[in-house]
């Protein structure tokens, strides 16, 4: 076992060609539009860009922390299976993990978790076990505040109003992200953190549900009343920044631009 701080863990990370190229399309989709004139094609195509590809480095991204998170406590196969390198085609099955979401964020504008790694946890102390669970939606909660931050300081009274609202739905999806992420539900993070209190024989009573957690989630939000709430719930969390909770209503607008 490599011990934390080696040299040999420090050369591990080594972001993927696929990594930069999603990162390239989501700054290929941010100049898009901030040239672009309002309710124009150019305007719809690079916010679709600037959110879909930007979602994707975010989900890499969150991949990454529960990755890393473990590597630092001594998985080392985490570097083997390739979580280290960023690639979204190593974070579980692609098309499950990250086409669902992004159907599921071009369709309705839900942020649903996407991705997983396949980390070993069970020999690791419990409060290591949380901070591994608890990795992932850190990074949204900080890609949130950042967004927020830059669209709060940079945005308000500016121009490229299109490029400000494209960033807007994207860091209204961080948000929405994070709080999913966290719900107490067998196969997402907030249970995660939560199962290393649990008696051994409630955990094992669980397991059967953690692959059908996300569709039992998913169920539940095209409830009409519970989509409302939760909405207005995500809505006013992204409000408390001072952004114009209508800017990441536009945002999902121009990018749904076969409405």
């Amino acid at each position: 076992m490599t011990f934390p701080g080696a040299p040999t863990r420090r050369v591990a990370i080594r972001p993927s060609p696929v990594f930069y190229g999603v990162l390239a399309l989501a700054v290929l989709g941010g100049v898009l539009s901030w040239n672009a004139a309002p309710r124009s094609t150019l305007a719809h195509f690079g916010v679709f860009l600037l959110v879909i590809a930007g979602w994707v480095v975010t989900v890499c991204l969150h991949e990454f922390g529960h990755a890393y998170t473990a590597w630092r406590h001594g998985d080392d196969e985490v570097e083997a299976r390739g979580y280290l390198t960023l690639n979204p085609l190593k974070y579980s099955h692609p098309l499950l993990s990250i086409g669902l979401p992004v159907l599921f964020i071009a369709l309705g504008g839900i942020g649903l978790p996407g991705g997983a790694v396949y980390l070993r946890t069970a020999g690791l102390p419990a409060r290591v076990q949380r901070q591994i669970s608890l990795a992932g939606p850190a990074v949204n909660a900080a890609a949130a505040v950042v967004l927020l931050v830059v669209i709060r300081f940079f945005g308000l009274g500016s121009d490229h109003k299109v490029f400000w609202y494209g960033l807007s739905f994207l860091a209204f999806l961080q948000v929405m992200a994070t709080v999913l992420n966290l719900l107490p539900i067998p196969g997402l993070d907030g249970y995660g953190a939560l199962e290393p209190s649990l008696s051994p024989q409630t955990r094992r009573s669980l397991d059967q549900y953690k692959g059908l957690g996300i569709l039992f989630l998913v169920a539940f939000l095209f409830v009409p009343s519970v989509n409302r709430v939760f909405f207005d719930a995500i809505y006013g969390l992204f409000g408390l920044s001072g952004v114009p909770s209508i800017w990441a209503e536009y945002g999902n607008y121009l990018m749904r631009f076969w409405l």
